[in-house]
């Protein structure tokens, strides 16, 4: 027997087996104990199929456990051909067709939470990382099976998927605890000055009219009002948002781009005459880190903390942070989202919709 094929099919267990542990981890890091973590694949993955949400808790800590589980028997010598093998391909093909509905639907953006936020990875980069991992199950399956152990013992692989399954609904909460909401009222623009209007002391109010005179008044464009109010449904959240121009941002605390956006927010603030005003919804994820989101930013700004779910539910499942809405009393004027592409926060974009005067509806 060749060296290549003496060694070559513990080398595809193992790394199959690599796979599924580190995805199942992924999915949970980087603290198991962290109920936003899977709260977000719940939210992105198990809300469009129709999940409910307390279905969707126990079927991803099922799922996780699982997963974790089939990764771990892989390496054992019980039930290879018969169970666990088909088992690992049936979860891939399931995974390939669901992402490739992603695709069509959605299209190939953002991450599909296969590995969670331990290693971002696209739709369409989880399906070939799919379909290879099956060829290589179907080829170790079929051309060296005569080399895999066929002891079988059920009652071992049944103890241990029931094990890690359990062991997921005891390190992952199925709820958190509600986190205070916060409100930091806006401080003035120090770097905005009001002028005051004076009369034109030129012009004198009780002069005698001779005949007809000449109307010298400068007619002043009155300012534009925009489009008529409505509710934006962001009103529960605050109650001000929908009168005038309003900037509505989404951000989790620990998000880097979130922290970059903030920072372009607070130079286009100071550097922009009467611009709206922010206000933010954060992801109750490592709340306490806050005050270092508006030292980086540069400013604080009226905020409020939504819990995991309620916060993607705002949001929209479909999108990411950051997220940055233009409210014009109450009327949904841009979204910008996600960390980059197309729809990502451009801040020349926003200027130009600033200085748009008018509105299309």
């Amino acid at each position: 027997m060749q060296p290549i094929e003496r060694y070559l099919p513990w080398s595809i267990r193992i790394l199959i087996a690599a796979l599924f542990l580190v995805s199942a981890y992924g999915k949970v890091y980087p603290d198991p104990s962290a109920y936003g973590t899977i709260s977000m694949f719940e939210i992105k993955q198990l809300y469009p199929l129709g999940f409910s949400a307390e279905l969707a808790k126990i079927f991803s800590r099922s799922l996780i456990g699982v997963e974790f589980a089939l990764g771990l028997l892989l390496l054992f010598p019980f039930d290879l051909k018969k169970w666990v093998i088909p088992s690992l391909i049936a979860m891939l093909g399931i995974f390939v067709v669901h992402l490739s509905i992603e695709i069509l639907t959605t299209g190939n953006k953002g991450n599909c939470g296969c590995f969670g936020a331990l290693l971002p990875m696209t739709p369409l980069e989880a399906i070939m990382k799919n379909i290879l991992s099956i060829g290589l199950l179907a080829l170790l399956w079929k051309r060296y099976g005569n080399q895999l152990p066929e002891r079988s013992n059920i009652w071992f692989l049944t103890t241990i998927i029931a094990v890690c399954m359990l062991l997921m609904f005891m390190l992952i909460p199925t709820y958190k605890a509600a986190t205070a909401s916060v409100a930091i009222p806006n401080e003035a623009n120090k770097n905005e000055v009001q002028t005051p209007i004076t009369p034109d002391p030129q012009v004198s109010q009780n002069a005698p009219t001779a005949g007809p005179t000449k109307d010298t008044t400068k007619l002043v464009k009155p300012k534009e009002q925009g489009p008529k109010m409505k509710k934006s449904g962001y009103e529960k959240h605050f109650a001000n948002i929908n009168q005038g121009k309003k900037l509505l941002c989404f951000f989790a605390p620990s998000c880097d781009h979130c922290r970059a956006t903030a920072k372009q927010l607070t130079a286009l603030k100071n550097s922009t005459p009467g611009f709206p005003e922010i206000q933010i919804l954060f992801m109750d994820e490592a709340a306490e880190e806050i005050p270092d989101f508006f030292k980086f930013a540069g400013a604080s700004y009226t905020y409020k903390v939504l819990d995991i779910i309620e916060f993607w539910t705002v949001l929209g499942g479909n999108r990411d942070v950051p997220g940055v809405a233009y409210l014009w009393n109450g009327n949904l004027v841009k979204l910008y989202h996600g960390p980059e592409g197309a729809e990502a926060f451009n801040k020349e974009d926003l200027k130009t919709q600033l200085q748009k005067q008018k509105l299309r509806w």
